[in-house]
């Protein structure tokens, strides 16, 4: 199992339906997010989180400003969003590292990470 799938078959929950095969949130005209929601569902702290455009030349949007602990929310602005689909990376307290290409953030702006 690659990391990507770990991270979003694990680390990363998201809403029932949510892959569901209905036009992509840009093909129907969706506003880029201007923050999203981080929930930390894990047991240990999460130490980094970093959301960046796509592409050949990807652009730092949004970042925690400190370590997120167990069980916390946290709203992170987005600086300068364009388009839907974002690269997301998150580490652990433990250790664990976890990235996700092609996040649709227009569609899903609360990202719950999870064991």
């Amino acid at each position: 199992m690659t990391i990507e799938r770990l991270f979003l078959a694990g680390l990363l929950a998201l809403p029932a339906g949510s892959l569901a095969t209905t036009l992509p949130a840009a093909a129907q005209g969706a506003k880029p997010p201007t923050q999203v929601t981080i929930k930390n569902m894990r047991a240990v702290p999460l130490t980094l989180f970093e959301i960046a455009t796509g592409g050949d030349q990807p652009r730092l949007v949004g970042k925690i400003a400190k370590p997120l602990a167990p069980g916390q929310s946290v709203a992170v602005k987005l600086n300068k969003p364009a388009g839907c689909s974002y690269f997301v990376l998150a580490r652990f307290g433990d250790e664990v590292e976890s990235d996700a290409e092609g996040m649709d953030l227009c569609k899903d702006r609360v990202i719950r990470l999870t064991e």
